[in-house]
């Protein structure tokens, strides 16, 4: 396996992320914006053009991650929110048929969970939850050292569930500093790391209903390890004793005593994380 790579595909609303990975690193990658407004052949195209960029006869096998929901045995990508064409897009078969090599397909928050256990924080647990906190929020589960999607790839729709007048996502996503106190996330961060007294005060009730959210994941799930990331992940240290602090008031003390709860520090997740699919279906992993 040491000469041999797997390539990686993250689509975003905006942007798209392939890279070729070799051993636990990203040997070569292509970042692009796409034509989000484009028809589903036309931003096929582009993908397959991206791939074809880092593609080489080392390359093995394709990992494809997508922010939807997703039929992981055929392969399909149903209704990506910001890509108004992609409704349904049989992007494994037409990938394979494309390149002739497998294909793997999965939500980005489920490669996220999965691109961790085998190339960050997660190697060695084999119970983790993936949180993305983000423009949404989303969770991918690692059981017994293998992701599991659900039945129909819902399994971690965590910010759906309801909470106060509305859900999590409306309490934890990017958007609600900017309804709430007209900030944006990246704005409230600057102010935190310069002792802003509200910026501060506005991390902590943040992470009082982090706090809350992760109990509910804690209830559901028991997992000995949770992994924050998307863009809020960055703001982790300044939300994190928060968060513990209501996390404390779990019914289940010996539960905690084992919990880990950190930040991410993979740079490049998205891709390893898509890649990962192609780990987690074959059991294997490329070392070194």
């Amino acid at each position: 396996m040491n000469n041999k790579s797997v390539i990686g595909v993250s689509l975003g609303g905006k942007m798209l992320l392939v890279g070729k990975v070799v051993g636990q690193t990203v040997e070569k990658s292509v970042i692009k914006k796409i034509n989000n407004r484009g028809t589903e052949s036309e931003i096929i195209k582009e993908i397959i053009s991206a791939i074809k960029e880092v593609i080489d006869d080392s390359v093995i096998g394709i990992g494809f991650g997508a922010p939807s929901i997703v039929d992981v045995e055929q392969g399909i990508v149903y209704s990506v929110r910001q890509i108004k064409s992609w409704k349904e897009v049989h992007i494994k078969e037409i990938l394979e048929d494309t390149l002739g090599i497998p294909v793997y397909v999965n939500n980005d928050a489920n490669c996220f969970a999965i691109g961790e256990y085998y190339f960050g924080k997660g190697k060695g647990a084999k119970n983790l939850i993936g949180l993305i906190l983000g423009a949404g929020v989303g969770a991918g589960i690692v059981f017994k050292s293998h992701l599991y999607s659900g039945s129909n790839c819902g399994a971690g729709e965590y910010g759906n569930i309801p909470y106060r007048k509305h859900d999590l996502e409306y309490y934890l996503s990017e958007s609600y500093f900017n309804n709430k106190y007209g900030l944006t996330f990246d704005v409230l961060l600057k102010r935190t790391k310069n002792n802003d007294k509200i910026a501060l005060a506005i991390m902590e009730q943040y992470g009082l209903d982090l706090g809350n959210a992760l109990m509910i994941i804690m209830y559901s799930v028991d997992p000995e390890l949770i992994i924050i990331g998307g863009p809020i992940s960055a703001g982790f240290e300044y939300f994190k004793e928060a968060m513990w602090d209501k996390i404390n008031s779990f019914d289940y003390p010996h539960s905690i005593q084992k919990l880990r709860i950190e930040a991410t520090e993979q740079k490049d997740i998205a891709i390893l994380g898509a890649a990962a699919l192609y780990f987690d279906a074959n059991n294997k992993i490329m070392i070194k």
